[in-house]
């Protein structure tokens, strides 16, 4: 089975057929899939300028997307690593209980869901190397009452999600599921109840 690094170098080398290069982006997406695949493969498409359903598209426009997807690769990796030396040490100094980021993270270990967008229509249109650095902002600080990601105010609870866990606080503005860790207890039951959240 190929790696991420093996496959971003088919989608580069022109020598590949077409066909071959859009797959190995596509295949890529199973290794790191920051909104779930269809939602990352609709927000590539969509930011490097092609439909998701075009089987020849112009080989810089699947390059621009897996330079895209590479970014935030080399974000969340850097954090996975810095989250691996914390834990560490941690357990070093004894405290073996994780908390509730710690239990997020390990839903999303590998990049996968990290922003899960239920919908593959509805996630985030900046650069996804932008929205993993605001997420992980969030996780670094205070829970707050707003999507890290958008700082939207109005946060859905939905159930039967497609990714764990199955229930969340759903962004409606930007679709992704706010990992309940960046919310404060009163945001989340907000959410449940379906109020609009209001901040000073």
């Amino acid at each position: 089975m190929a790696g991420f690094r093996s496959l971003a170098r088919q989608v580069r080398d022109p020598r590949c057929d077409l066909a071959l290069r859009r797959y190995s982006l596509r295949k890529c997406l199973e290794r790191f899939a920051p909104y779930g695949h269809r939602a990352t493969w609709d927000h590539l498409c969509s930011r490097a300028g092609f439909g998701p359903e075009d089987r020849s598209p112009d080989p810089a426009r699947l390059v621009a997307a897996l330079d895209e997807l590479e970014e935030a690769r080399a974000v969340w990796l850097a954090y996975e690593e810095q989250f691996a030396q914390r834990r560490k040490k941690e357990k070093h100094d004894g405290l073996r209980r994780p908390g509730s980021v710690d239990d997020w993270h390990r839903l999303t270990w590998g990049g996968f869901g990290v922003a899960w967008c239920d919908d593959p229509h509805v996630h985030p249109h900046g650069p996804l190397a932008e929205v993993l650095r605001r997420l992980i902002t969030a996780l670094e600080r205070e829970p707050g009452v707003v999507c890290p990601v958008c700082e939207g105010k109005h946060l859905v609870w939905k159930y039967d999600l497609a990714h764990e866990p199955s229930s969340g606080p759903v962004c409606a503005e930007c679709g992704i599921v706010v990992p309940r860790p960046v919310l404060t207890p009163e945001a989340l039951a907000d959410a449940r109840r379906g109020r609009l959240l209001v901040t000073a």
